[in-house]
């Protein structure tokens, strides 16, 4: 039977220790086949993927689906209950950012959606970085937008961003809270307060850094963050877009049809305010209130200690990788004070897929490799190919970080000649 446990499972005594999860999630005692045969516990590292679910989120929505019916026109109960959660997860999802009393939430179907809803919003140019994932740079360069290269240093990279914003007037400044490729962390109060200077508003594309730090929206000056429920341990399809009312108020809608609008006559249309203007269709009620259960639980969590658990598995990482000889690990800057928990590396002779098969065939390990839908970052890198990524969550714990190592370590030594056979 797989494990789903509640996220405060383990005991806060037992979190500062690496040897346990930080929260046990689905999936904990899963077992995978291995090509030689036999099976072993599965080693999850692709959490910056999708995240496994929590187990108030599987709860919640098996506690819901009685009551699941149509949502905001029903009269009957069920339609009643159903309208009541997705309707009420909007102040849980406001609440868990730190968003502002006039802010709206918008659901959407993940941070992709959320971003390019947003790109029709955006009364003027975009600049953003090109280490973005496709998510926040394509529906940007669709819009022709100005693209700044980032430098080898965090401090040059905002210096570039201030001269591009100062260069002439733009709408909106989007960036990654945190990379996908390799976890590092933007100065988002910065980047906010210099995007305002310059007349700009701050779209963050929070996917990767929600799931592993603690976010408030009005504290750090975001005007809009997007985020997905499959990264935050919720992988039920919804995600949201959380920001300033004025410029989805005066877009058009989103998606048209039934739900966005107030009016409808053959002369024309009256259409909702912003969040119902953008949501047209049923909506993912499941999915929502997955997403707002996962808010939930996160927040119940110590912060701190979560940070702690997830620092001490990635030191311990970086170190075993750093002791196996041929294997690099990849970095965009070198002054970047923080990271999440990703650690993306190469293997000298290796292409990231057989790396990935080798670690999954042979030792039932579950990493990422490619390109990481950031093709731009991968090239400028220099791993034009793709890299393999290992990335931690809350069940990660330093048995499995030590299996990776090991693992990898096997297939160094495997393919380096034997001593004396050169030549």
């Amino acid at each position: 039977m797989t494990a789903v446990l509640t996220a405060t499972a383990v005991r806060s005594d037992e979190r500062c220790s690496t040897d346990r999860p930080f929260a046990e999630v689905s999936g904990a005692d899963l077992t995978v086949p291995l090509s030689g045969g036999g099976t072993c516990t599965y080693a999850n590292f692709d959490y910056a993927a999708s995240a496994p679910a929590l187990a108030q989120v599987t709860a919640r929505v098996q506690d819901l689906l009685p009551y699941y019916a149509s949502v905001h026109r029903g009269a009957g109960y069920a339609s009643q209950v159903s309208t009541a959660s997705y309707e009420g997860a909007r102040d849980v999802v406001a609440g868990f950012v730190g968003a502002r009393a006039d802010d709206v939430v918008v659901f959407t179907r993940n941070t992709t959606d959320s971003l390019n809803l947003l790109a029709g919003c955006v009364p003027g140019d975009t600049v953003v970085l090109d280490i973005e994932h496709h998510a926040n740079l394509l529906p940007w360069k669709k819009n022709g937008a100005r693209i700044v290269r980032s430098a080898d240093t965090v401090a040059e990279t905002v210096q570039r961003i201030v001269a591009e914003l100062c260069s002439k007037p733009a709408a909106l400044l989007a960036v990654t809270g945190a990379s996908n490729v390799t976890g590092e962390v933007l100065p988002i109060a910065r980047l906010a307060e210099v995007a305002h200077a310059c007349g700009a508003r701050i779209l963050v594309d929070g996917a990767q850094l929600l799931p592993h730090r603690r976010v408030d929206i009005a504290e750090l000056g975001i005007d809009y963050l997007a985020f997905s429920g499959h990264k935050l341990y919720a992988p039920f399809g919804a995600g949201a877009l959380i920001g300033r009312r004025d410029w989805l108020d005066a877009a058009e809608p989103y998606l048209v049809g039934g739900g966005a609008t107030r009016d409808v006559s053959a002369a024309g249309v009256d259409w909702a305010p912003a969040p119902q203007r953008h949501e047209a269709g049923t909506p993912n009620v499941l999915g929502v209130a997955a997403l707002a259960a996962a808010c939930t639980a996160l927040a119940g969590l110590d912060a701190d200690a979560s940070e702690r658990h997830e620092r001490a598995l990635c030191a311990r990482l970086v170190d075993g990788l750093r002791g196996i000889d041929g294997v690099e690990l990849l970095r965009i800057w070198s002054d970047s004070p923080d990271s999440v928990g990703i650690v993306t590396f190469a293997v000298d002779g290796c292409t990231p897929r057989e790396v990935a098969s080798y670690l999954s065939d042979r030792h039932g390990i579950g990493v990422r490799d490619g390109r990481f839908c950031a093709h731009p970052l991968l090239a400028r890198l220099g791993r034009p190919d793709g890299a393999v990524r290992a990335s931690l969550g809350l069940g990660s714990h330093a048995a499995d970080v030590d299996r990776l190592v090991a693992a990898l370590r096997e297939l160094v030594d495997g393919r380096r000649p034997a001593a004396g056979l050169a030549g």
